[in-house]
């Protein structure tokens, strides 16, 4: 009998699952709005050319070889990713109280920053919006915390954010948690809080002493504006507070499969730094020894060639400027239908991802007679759209949602 045999069976990870019977499907008009990941008008993974470019000079670098990194990662991706987060001028930055940890992906860094404060600062509780991405839970679970809570963040009624829930919801936080925030293009609502709303957020945050854990997956992404779209993190900066920061460049960079990110930290002072430092080099070394090179050497490659750089704000601009127009497409053919119940949130919302509102019969009937995917949670990437087949889709889910208004 193997001793494999007590391994109990767990269930499949539901958005791969989902892409995989999109991939299975042979219907010539199928949809996938599921999975999370840019696709150009012909529904076709891009690779940026700015990317392309730098792997290009990468490749003719004699200099370079395939030797092991540090624990922290390479330098000076490091600290370019997190001048980009902060900005060149972030009184963190200049005071030297900032620095980064090179990690896999945004996912990494998350895990990576969890374990360092459940197990280093001795945070024993996090909150984490309702809902948010369904993977922040299990990666807070397996970096040691047990303690996992939801403030609320959506209203699913109106189709907004839930703000006056929200703030109750961490004003009875105990002293100390760690609450996770969307830096931008909050997945999965696409609904972010105004200037104005992050105020009164930080404000709670400060009362109750509370520590915030951001993950940043679109800056540039969102709006096309780097700066826009990071002002949630610089404006704690200049609010005083310490907080972690973990950043994927899956989506800016369009550098999905090389598990490209960065964990900026920002401490009240420089001093603390040095034994942040050797602790996270053990996390890292205790979780994977030390990070792979090749797509930190494409990022630092752009990031730091002005004319490169310049390129790949082009690129984020295209990027975000296509999915703005999907949404306004869908919304406009969705209103020209008629389609019942207001759709103003489609172009109110912002980034990847938009909350519908179409329930999980709804998805059912999309999914079995229109050959349409996207999770039960009616959330869709409007990357998934098109020019080809957003009539298509608007047309669908005026059917279903006329045909069951009521079902839950």
């Amino acid at each position: 009998m193997s001793c494999f045999s007590c391994v109990e069976s767990a269930p499949p990870v539901a958005i791969f699952a989902l892409s995989k019977a999109y991939r299975e499907d042979p219907h010539p008009k199928k949809v996938d709005l599921g999975i999370g990941a840019y696709r150009t008008n012909e529904a076709k993974p891009w690779v940026l050319p700015v990317v392309r470019k730098a792997e290009e000079a990468i490749s003719k670098d004699e200099t370079l070889n395939h030797e092991y990194l540090g624990q922290l990662g390479m330098e000076s991706f490091t600290q370019l990713a997190t001048r980009m987060l902060l900005g060149e001028d972030s009184p963190a930055v200049q005071e030297q109280r900032a620095f980064g940890v090179q990690s896999l992906s945004g996912t990494g860094a998350l895990r990576i920053g969890s374990e360092f404060l459940r197990k280093c600062v001795g945070f024993k509780t996090v909150y984490v919006s309702k809902p948010s991405w369904p993977n922040h839970h299990l990666v807070l679970k397996n970096a040691g915390f047990t303690d996992v809570r939801t403030f609320r963040y959506w209203d699913g009624k109106n189709r907004c954010l839930d703000f006056d829930g929200m703030l109750e919801d961490l004003a009875q936080a105990p002293k100390d948690s760690v609450i996770i925030l969307h830096v931008c293009a909050h997945n999965p609502t696409g609904v972010d809080p105004t200037i104005e709303q992050w105020e009164k957020i930080a404000n709670v945050i400060e009362k109750k002493h509370l520590f915030p854990f951001f993950d940043c997956a679109y800056q540039g992404f969102a709006s096309g504006d780097l700066v826009k779209d990071s002002y949630s993190v610089r404006y704690f900066v200049s609010r005083g507070f310490e907080f972690l920061c973990a950043q994927s460049f899956a989506k800016n960079f369009g550098l999905y499969c090389q598990r490209i990110g960065n964990l900026t930290f920002v401490a009240k002072n420089a001093d603390v730094l040095t034994n942040v430092k050797a602790q996270m080099a053990l996390i890292v070394r205790g979780n994977y020894s030390n990070p792979p090179a090749h797509g930190a050497r494409i990022v630092s490659h752009v990031l730091s060639d002005s004319q490169l750089n310049q390129e790949w704000h082009d690129c984020i601009k295209l990027m975000s400027g296509r999915i703005i127009q999907m949404r306004k497409a869908l919304r406009d053919k969705l209103e020209e239908l008629k389609t019942p119940g207001d759709w103003s949130h489609i172009t109110s919302q912002i980034g990847m991802f938009s909350y519908t509102g179409l329930t999980p019969n709804h998805v059912r009937h999309l999914v079995d007679d229109y050959h349409i995917y996207l999770p039960n949670d009616g959330r869709i990437s409007i990357c998934g759209l098109n020019t080809n087949n957003v009539e298509y889709v608007a047309q669908a889910f005026n059917d279903v949602v006329s045909k069951y208004p009521d079902n839950e």
